[in-house]
């Protein structure tokens, strides 16, 4: 079976997703998207994922999706439909911790090459070593020459992850100052959501034009030609989530590995056992 090219294969992703393509600019991101073709997109999106994560493990391809951008971009959520219908065996999520005294010792990447996937992997990154051009930086967690030195370095570091055959992808969520802010008070009235609110957001909420002004050196010392960032409008979570998705499987050249029908042995002889009736409490039957 032939590769496709990366024009067939960004249009097949378009193709699963037509509906996004009807409006462009600030009217595509803006507009709200009617919860039914959300659904529906999704699950066509979903089940190239699938196609894609047999592919992933019959070739022993090794993929990184890194997912970074503002406090309440979305980053959660369009992981979530990622991997809501896919192996965790094979889409890994990593969400490092805050470093481990040992670990602050280390060479700073030390930690994410721990992390990167072997044949048949794919690994997202929920936050990644670019946690030092943001927040360490920002908050002070990592000194000037630090975080000099990860600028300069990171992309010879990127370089040779691809030059090793891995494909690395970067996602840059863009959200508006306005609609961070009516995310995080959405946090404070919903008991169910006030967990994902914590000090360090209250201050990214504080510090936004401090944030702004660390993503554009980022962006612009480490947006390479082996490596580019790509952004994502995230205002309209939805939408997020489609295009994201549909980009992903446009950029990785998998083909669909053909599905051969399992058949279902048949049950074995009871040999004479009979179910007991279980005595065992049961939960109450609430609903």
């Amino acid at each position: 079976m032939g590769k496709r090219s990366k024009k067939e294969r960004a249009k097949k992703a378009t193709n699963a997703t037509p509906n996004l393509t009807e409006t462009s600019g600030l009217a595509a991101v803006s507009q709200k998207m009617d919860n039914k073709m959300y659904e529906s997109e999704l699950f066509k999106l979903q089940t190239e994922l699938v196609k894609l994560q047999e592919w992933v493990k019959a070739t022993g391809a090794r993929i990184v999706i890194i997912f970074e951008g503002r406090d309440a971009a979305g980053k959660g959520g369009i992981i979530k439909r990622i991997a809501e219908r896919t192996s965790p065996r094979v889409f890994r999520v990593v969400a490092l911790p805050s470093p481990t005294e040992r670990e602050k010792s280390q060479i700073y990447m030390q930690r994410y090459v721990d992390q990167l996937p072997a044949g048949g992997e794919i690994v997202i990154f929920d936050r990644s070593w670019y946690n030092r051009a943001g927040v360490e930086y920002v908050m002070g967690f990592c000194t000037k020459d630090q975080y000099t030195k990860f600028l300069n370095n990171c992309p010879a570091f990127e370089i040779a992850l691809v030059n090793e055959g891995i494909i690395l992808l970067k996602y840059w969520l863009d959200v508006s100052e306005k609609v961070q802010h009516k995310r995080f008070e959405a946090r404070i009235k919903d008991p169910s959501k006030r967990w994902k609110l914590s000090p360090m957001d209250l201050e990214s909420h504080r510090r936004w034009y401090d944030y702004s002004r660390a993503r554009d050196a980022m962006l612009a010392s480490t947006d390479i030609p082996q490596a580019p960032w790509y952004m994502v409008p995230s205002d309209g979570k939805k939408r997020a989530r489609l295009n994201c998705i549909a980009d992903i499987l446009s950029r990785i050249p998998y083909e669909e590995i053909p599905y051969k029908p399992p058949k279902l042995p048949p049950r074995q002889k009871s040999k004479g056992y009979v179910e007991p009736k279980l005595q065992h409490q049961q939960v109450a039957q609430r609903y």
